[in-house]
């Protein structure tokens, strides 16, 4: 082979790399933009369902659009927008004033230990019973069990105070209250299942589609603001005699004995 043969052979090769090497440019450059499209695409999705979710997120639950809502209030109640709950025949000035939330474990307890004990007091003239009942559990634990079960609440006390008594009762029992980190009074069907063990709400139509409509579920929500705002309590239960704020008992001997002590006399 000749130096000449020999250069041009060079040349060729040289020639070829080149194009190689353009042809492996142009192919990653192919490959970047590939890659820079899907990136986008990725982002652009990721954004959008962050987007979504942020929406999704600020829309009004029905719990926020019941807030708004004009209120029908339970019979057997007074003041704005119904959320004062007096009961008791007696014309006596002394007053019990509980405040509960319905997933409350605490409030079961109460209601399991000494409940009877204090309606009985009601019902025997010794003091009216007062109630502003919360919903902040269904914050803290999420959920809507709360707010739902006081709807619900509402639609027994529209029924009569005893159906009202009785319910609450019922849904604080150890065999149906839940767990509170469970949602169980968020199920309307739940909610009827218990009412259907209170003799004036087992089977009542009226009160079934009170609590499946939620027609008392701005009450709720108004009843909720009420205990939000409520002086001097911090957690439930909280009880008050005539105004003041008593340690919870937990037998009826010394639910007795705070009465006494309160002045509340038979």
């Amino acid at each position: 082979m000749s130096k000449r043969n020999s250069q041009a052979a060079k040349t060729a090769a040289r020639e070829r790399l080149r194009q190689e090497r353009e042809r492996q440019a142009k192919r990653d450059k192919a490959k970047r933009q590939v890659i820079v499209a899907c990136s986008i695409v990725g982002v652009l999705a990721i954004a959008g369902g962050i987007s979504y979710a942020v929406v999704q997120s600020n829309k009004p639950s029905g719990w926020d659009k019941a807030a708004e809502a004009k209120v029908v209030a339970p019979a057997n109640t007074s003041g704005k927008n119904g959320t004062t709950v007096l009961l008791g025949e007696s014309k006596t000035d002394n007053v019990v004033h509980l405040y509960e939330d319905p997933r409350c474990p605490g409030c079961a307890a109460f209601e399991q230990s000494i409940g009877e004990a204090v309606n009985k007091g009601m019902k025997d003239g010794q003091y009216k019973l007062s109630f502003t009942i919360g919903t902040f559990l269904d914050g803290n634990l999420s959920g809507e069990g709360s707010k739902n079960a006081l709807s619900a609440l509402g639609a027994a006390l529209n029924v009569g105070p005893d159906a009202f008594l009785d319910y609450k009762t019922a849904l604080f029992s150890a065999e149906y209250h839940p767990e509170e980190s469970t949602d169980e009074f968020a199920k309307d069907d739940y909610l009827i299942k218990v009412a259907d063990t209170v003799d004036a709400l087992k089977n009542n139509k009226k009160f079934q589609d009170a609590v499946k409509k939620g027609t008392y579920d701005a009450w709720a929500m108004k009843m909720s603001k009420s205990f939000d705002d409520a002086d001097g309590v911090q957690s439930t239960p909280t009880i008050k005699i005539n105004d003041k704020v008593i340690e919870t008992p937990s037998t009826a001997a010394e639910w007795q004995k705070a009465l006494k002590d309160a002045g509340v006399t038979k």
